[in-house]
């Protein structure tokens, strides 16, 4: 799977995607494909707490965390060494990949790969890949934001090469072609991959050499300078980790009841936990009100932490941490 070039620098993938999208899902299905190729992935996390490092599956490829920021403003710097030491290990892999978190506007990111001198020798951007929740784009596209906030949702539209429109299976169609549809109105080229848990052809997203810089700038002559975005304030993270193991009923119980009172506004939730009777982990993600569960890694030696975050707008961080303290075992029901 190798696009025919002589261009012998690193190829990039950029996979971005608003919250819950299925971006690890997809990430997981790359690392995990018989493909022959050596990946080097660069991960951002919005949140106190990092959680999708134990939601990766195990492997060979070299992984690192960005857990203090997001990579399209706080970070970049941190981005660029990264690259910058992944660059002096040019042998130990093919390419690279950035999983940005569901708050990224993906326009900094791709920036760095031409505005700084020595990544524009060493890399190339190859493109960069949208994933879009088929069940709830629409409520998050049409988000009216306050005067000089960006929508993180339709920046990442904008700017994709590609877009999966993934979990079309928790839509109907009159809503997938509704989304479609919204999706041409801001970036009408734009190839659209309808998928189920991520399940699309690598080779439609990888070494594809689908970024256009000159598109790009026709579309946005100022996308080379730097310029200020501002993120809606109004979204923040709650993250809790503790010891203590959880009981599995009383848990599922408060889940249900916080995402059937709060889930409008609880963009995502996952965690890893400790549950009582267990000698694996038991791992949750929702997004909104629908959430799944299953159980992950055997715990072996290693300590058993409970690690949750939560995303979204209102969010009572002494009322989640209570709650969920409430679900320990020994603990009684408040």
């Amino acid at each position: 799977m190798s696009l025919s070039t002589d261009d012998p620098r690193i190829p990039v993938t950029v996979l971005t995607g608003f919250l819950g999208s299925g971006k690890t899902t997809l990430l997981n299905r790359i690392l995990s494909e018989h493909h022959g190729m050596r990946i080097a992935v660069i991960e951002n996390e919005f949140g106190e707490v990092g959680i999708d490092d134990a939601l990766i599956i195990d492997s060979e490829e070299e992984i690192f965390e960005m857990n203090n920021g997001c990579i399209c403003c706080t970070v970049r710097g941190d981005l660029i060494r990264i690259l910058g030491t992944l660059v002096k290990r040019r042998d130990r892999f093919d390419r690279i990949l950035i999983e940005t978190t569901g708050l990224a506007d993906p326009a900094p990111v791709a920036q760095t790969f031409f505005v700084d001198e020595d990544m524009q020798r060493a890399c190339r951007l190859d493109a960069i890949i949208t994933i879009v929740d088929a069940r709830h784009a629409l409520a998050h596209l049409d988000e009216v934001k306050a005067e000089g906030v960006e929508n993180e949702s339709v920046e990442q539209v904008a700017f994709a090469d590609r877009i999966i429109l993934n979990k079309i299976d928790l839509a109907d169609d009159a809503t997938v072609s509704a989304v479609e549809s919204r999706i041409r109105t801001i970036n009408a080229p734009v190839s659209i991959l309808r998928a189920e848990f991520a399940d699309v052809p690598l080779a439609d997203i990888l070494d594809v050499g689908a970024f256009d810089l000159d598109r790009i700038l026709t579309e946005d002559p100022g996308f080379l300078q730097e310029s200020e975005h501002q993120h809606d304030q109004t979204v923040s993270s709650v993250g809790i980790e503790c010891d203590g193991s959880v009981d599995e009923d009383r848990f599922n119980a408060w889940l249900r009841t916080l995402l059937i009172e709060q889930g409008v506004d609880i963009f995502r939730s996952k965690g890893i936990l400790s549950v009582e009777g267990y000698d694996s982990r038991f791992v949750f993600q929702g997004v909104h009100m629908l959430v799944d569960a299953d159980e992950g890694q055997p715990w072996g030696s290693e300590p058993r932490i409970n690690r949750l975050v939560f995303i979204g707008r209102n969010l009572d961080r002494q009322e989640l941490e209570s709650g969920f303290r409430s679900c320990l075992v020994g603990l009684t029901d408040p």
